[in-house]
């Protein structure tokens, strides 16, 4: 079975390098999911550029960590689950918050209806039912923050895939199954 190692910031072209670089002095750290997307350059420029405007406007960060939870359990990524545990937390969440968006259980209404809505995307490729569409428009969204929704979702896919695909190592403390 091939190995895909984790690239360090010799191992990749200048503007990948350089990303690894603002990377390192935002977070600490290099995500090693983001380290391997380095092999493209161009890609993980965009995806780094598209996770950061994602959603905005319609969502709040503890909205979209929601959402890439329930994401990233349905897609089985433990490497996401990790990280958008650690963020959900910095971001006000309990590991009990972060157990219940994967589980679909959240205690909240609004973040129920946008995970299961979420989830229902993702399970049955792009069609969800028009039940979970119409109870996310009855808890105050509106048509923005559908299409915004479906993006979050892809954004997230991604990560999910490329860890599917990458195997790196976890980077984050790892988070139990449910």
């Amino acid at each position: 079975m091939i190995k895909i190692d984790v690239p360090n910031r010799n191992m990749v072209d200048e503007k990948a390098a350089a990303i690894f670089d603002a990377l390192q002095e935002k977070l600490g750290m290099v995500p090693n999911i983001y380290a391997v997307t380095g092999y493209s350059s161009q890609v993980l420029e965009d995806h780094i550029d598209q996770t950061n405007k994602v959603g905005k406007g319609s969502f709040s960060m503890k909205e979209k960590e929601a959402i890439r939870l329930a994401v990233s359990e349905v897609n089985g990524c433990t490497y996401c689950l990790a990280a958008h545990t650690t963020i959900a937390k910095m971001n006000g969440f309990t590991d009990e918050d972060a157990l219940s968006f994967r589980a679909l259980k959240a205690t909240d209404t609004k973040l129920q209806v946008l995970t299961t809505l979420a989830a229902d995307i993702v399970v049955n490729r792009g069609k969800p039912s028009p039940a979970h569409i119409e109870a996310f428009f009855e808890e105050g969204y509106n048509e923005k923050a559908l299409i915004d929704l479906v993006a979050v979702v892809l954004d997230i896919t991604f990560t999910n895939y490329m860890h599917g695909v990458t195997k790196v190592p976890i980077d984050f403390p790892e988070v139990p199954q449910l």
